[in-house]
C-alpha cells in the first residue's frame, strides 16, 4: 500500500466514529426541512452546496418561518464565523500545498489525503443520511409536530462543548438574551443573540486560557518537584536570588 492510499485510508477509518452523530443528525435535518415545507431538491442542494448542520438547521426552521433570505443568510455566515477558527487549526499540515488542494480542502477542511479520506467520508454519509431524513420527511404527517427535534439536538450539540469560563458565559448570556430579544421582528433575536454571546466568549477567552496556563505551571513546578525529591528554595525577604547562593 503506498502513502497516499494508506493516508487516505487512515482518514476514511478516522472520521467512522464520528458517523454515529453525523447520521442521525442529518436524517432529523432532513425530515425536519422536509416538514417546514421546503422543496425536497432545496434540501438535498443545501447538504450539497452548504454543508454545515447547525447552520441547515437554522435556516430551514427561518425558512419553515418565512423570514427574508438576508435575515436567513446573515445568520448563517454567523454561525459559519466557526469555521475559520478550524481552518486556522490545520494551517501547519496545508501550507505547503498549492492553491487547487487548498480551495478542494477548504470545502471539507504533506496529510492532505488524511484529510481528503475523513472529508470525503463525512461528506458521502451526509449527502446520504439527508436523503433517507427527505423521504423519511414525506411519511410524517402534518399532524406530527417535530419542532421540539431542533432545539433538543442544539442541546445535545451544545452540553458536550461547554468546557471553560468562555464557553459556559457564551452560551448562557445567547440563551438569556434569545428569551428577551424573542419578540424581535423577523427572527433577530437569534442573530443578537449569537453575536452578543459571542463577543462575551471572545473576551472572557483570553482571561480563560491566561488562568489554564497558569495552572499549568504550577502543576509543572509540583511534579517537577515531587520527581526529583527536593523541596522549592525558599529566598527570605530582601535577599536575591543569587545572595541567596
Amino acid at each position: 500500500m503506498t502513502t497516499t492510499h494508506a493516508e487516505f485510508v487512515h482518514g476514511i477509518k478516522a472520521e467512522l466514529p464520528i458517523l454515529l452523530g453525523t447520521i442521525p443528525f442529518g436524517l432529523i435535518y432532513g425530515v425536519v426541512a422536509r416538514s417546514a415545507g421546503i422543496p425536497a431538491l432545496v434540501v438535498q442542494a443545501m447538504s450539497l452546496i452548504v454543508l454545515a448542520g447547525s447552520a441547515q438547521f437554522v435556516a430551514a426552521q427561518l425558512i419553515g418561518a418565512g423570514v427574508p433570505a438576508g435575515i436567513i443568510i446573515l445568520t448563517a455566515v454567523i454561525i459559519n464565523l466557526r469555521h475559520a477558527l478550524y481552518s486556522a487549526s490545520v494551517v501547519p499540515y496545508l501550507k505547503r500545498l498549492n492553491s487547487g488542494w487548498k480551495m478542494l480542502l477548504a470545502y471539507r477542511t504533506r496529510k492532505h489525503w488524511y484529510f481528503f479520506g475523513a472529508g470525503l467520508t463525512l461528506w458521502t454519509s451526509w449527502q446520504a443520511s439527508t436523503a433517507v431524513g427527505i423521504l423519511l420527511g414525506a411519511q410524517v404527517p402534518a399532524s406530527w409536530s417535530l419542532d421540539f427535534t431542533l432545539p433538543l439536538t442544539f442541546i445535545a450539540l451544545v452540553v458536550p462543548s461547554l468546557k471553560g469560563r468562555a464557553s459556559v458565559a457564551a452560551a448562557a448570556t445567547a440563551g438569556v438574551v434569545a428569551v428577551l430579544a424573542a419578540d424581535l421582528p423577523l427572527r433577530l433575536g437569534l442573530v443578537v443573540a449569537a453575536l452578543i454571546g459571542i463577543g462575551i466568549g471572545i473576551g472572557i477567552e483570553p482571561w480563560d486560557r491566561k488562568r489554564a496556563s497558569t495552572s499549568e505551571d504550577k502543576a509543572q513546578v509540583v511534579t517537577h518537584t515531587l520527581s526529583t525529591n527536593e523541596s522549592p528554595e525558599i529566598i527570605p525577604p530582601g535577599r536575591t536570588g543569587k545572595e541567596a547562593l
